[in-house]
């Protein structure tokens, strides 16, 4: 079964760091877009960041200078280092890979980018205290 699994995730305070991982289930990430996005509760789907095939990257504004994307040689493994974590960093996290490269939405709603990309991962929580 093709699938993204992502883990990493938990709870820390302001000011830590936490590492995301995403691996990637019976495919590899040759050839797609592969970004994280998050939702905040009440809030919808933002994307946090992404790297295109060509491997130029993105970061959300608030993300600049504190998170940093990355693969494994193998492309199978995405990975988001989080580092000066906010309390507004609280989210859930979820990875995607789309070897179909469709445009990469800003913000939309969780359950429309789930279906819209080839694969989307489970989601997994951080939490940041204050």
């Amino acid at each position: 079964k093709k699938q993204l699994v992502e883990s990493g995730g938990g709870s820390v305070q302001a000011g830590g760091s936490l590492r995301l991982s995403c691996a990637a289930s019976g495919f590899t990430f040759d050839n797609s877009v592969v970004a994280w996005y998050r939702q905040a509760p009440g809030n919808t789907c933002e994307l946090v960041s992404r790297v295109s095939v060509g491997g130029s990257t993105y970061y959300m504004p608030s993300g600049q200078g504190r998170f940093s994307i990355s693969q494994d040689n193998g492309k199978t493994t995405l990975y988001l280092e989080m580092n000066s974590l906010r309390p507004e960093d609280t989210a859930e996290y979820y990875c995607m890979a789309d070897p179909q490269r469709r445009p990469i939405e800003l913000s939309a709603s969780c359950s429309f980018l789930s279906t819209f990309f080839d694969y989307w991962g489970q989601g997994i929580q951080v939490t940041v205290s204050s």
